[in-house]
């Protein structure tokens, strides 16, 4: 059996996109999705989307890590799966989804998504974190998905596999994990990210729900005004909106590029 896909981009995370409607997929898909992501043996993505029925809104989200665990929400893959919905006809142009996470809201604009993000739950900031090498100050907000932020001097020379994998064992934020996220301020405008994303268990050239909560906490730190734009690995930019009355935020949009790079299909 042949399974149609589209391969998507955003900021630099690749994506696997697939019309689930008609319940085409196995139960059991843990395997499958991680083979389909090897990047050798596989077509190679930083993980799986499919679109799904949904009865209150145009469809469900379902996003699964490249190692064949579903995870509850993705940034950037949001913003993928909203132009694929837009361009196959399933959703119009301003259009509402749902994911593990909670509803959102999308819209495509030219060449870029604007994606409707969860209000962030669980901020704390100035977290004094010990780490191999000492005790490190960073700061923890979920964004859909649990995101450690740590503002560094120049990301260039973080140990973002090292650091990052052991913040996202840390036994602060077990059993689920953490995502860890390190982050250059530039202006009061924009900064400059590194991502270590769990799941993949690697540094991704972004992170879509990261990079919304290196902004959110930069800005009630003091360090951001809003609007803000984040650099990511990649090269391209994220932008973040968000309305805030004292450390509450509401309204986070995250907007940034989502296309297609090549379409086929899988085997089952």
């Amino acid at each position: 059996m042949k399974i149609a896909f589209t391969k998507m981009a955003g900021a630099g995370n690749d994506f696997l996109v697939i019309d689930n409607r008609a319940e085409i997929l196995p139960v059991s898909r843990k395997k499958l999705f991680e083979r389909w992501c090897d990047r050798r043996f596989g077509v190679g993505a930083d993980g799986v989307l499919l679109v799904e029925d949904a009865t209150d809104a145009h469809f469900r989200m379902r996003y699964y890590n490249a190692d064949g665990g579903e995870a509850e929400m993705c940034g950037n893959g949001g913003r993928c799966i909203s132009r694929f919905a837009f361009l196959k006809g399933i959703a119009p142009a301003c259009m509402k989804f749902v994911s593990a996470a909670g509803n959102h809201r999308s819209e495509i604009v030219g060449a870029d998504v604007k994606l409707g993000m969860t209000d962030p739950t669980g901020l704390e900031l100035d977290i004094d974190l010990p780490l191999d090498g000492g005790t490190r100050k960073v700061s923890f907000l979920n964004t859909g998905v649990p995101h450690v932020i740590e503002f560094v001097d120049d990301v260039d020379t973080v140990d973002v596999v090292g650091k990052g994998r052991e913040i996202r064992e840390h036994e602060r934020f077990a059993p689920a994990g953490t995502n860890a996220m390190f982050v250059q301020p530039i202006d009061r405008r924009s900064f400059r990210i590194r991502s270590y994303e769990r799941g993949v268990e690697d540094e991704t050239l972004a992170c879509g729900t990261g990079t919304t909560a290196a902004a959110v906490i930069g800005t009630v730190s003091g360090l951001f005004d809003q609007p803000v734009t984040g650099i990511t690995r990649s090269g391209l930019p994220l932008t973040i909106h968000f309305e805030r009355s004292g450390d509450t935020i509401s309204n986070v949009f995250l907007e940034g590029n989502a296309e297609i790079t090549f379409e086929g299909a899988l085997t089952l």
